[in-house]
């Protein structure tokens, strides 16, 4: 599966609109309109889930930069980001005691 930005289309717009604008170029999976928590209002942007990789092209080739309702919609083949690493490490998910260093003793 491949993911798809897709943004500036007019705030009006639904799922159903989405997938009639995007679906000639491919199948789609999944689609998640971006919306404000408090009012439900949608951001102008979503994500999409195309079934396959040359569909994803495909609509991106022909949607980036054309104008629908007054509004250039930018189409983008979304990139996977690698899991951030975390920032703690706690005692449990630490080395265990045989794998730690040991700081030298002082000789006396």
């Amino acid at each position: 599966m491949t993911k798809l930005f897709v943004g500036g289309f007019p705030l009006d717009f639904t799922e159903l609109d989405i997938a009639m604008l995007v679906g000639f170029h491919g199948d789609i999976s999944t689609i998640k309109i971006v919306r404000d928590k408090k009012t439900r209002i949608c951001k102008g942007y979503a994500f999409l889930e195309m079934v396959s990789e040359e569909g994803a092209e495909r609509a991106v080739e022909a949607l980036d930069g054309t104008t629908v309702s007054g509004r250039e919609l930018a189409v983008k083949i979304r990139e996977d980001k690698p899991a951030p690493k975390p920032r703690f490490v706690s005692k449990f998910n630490g080395p265990r005691d045989e794998e730690r260093k040991k700081r030298p003793r002082k000789q006396f």
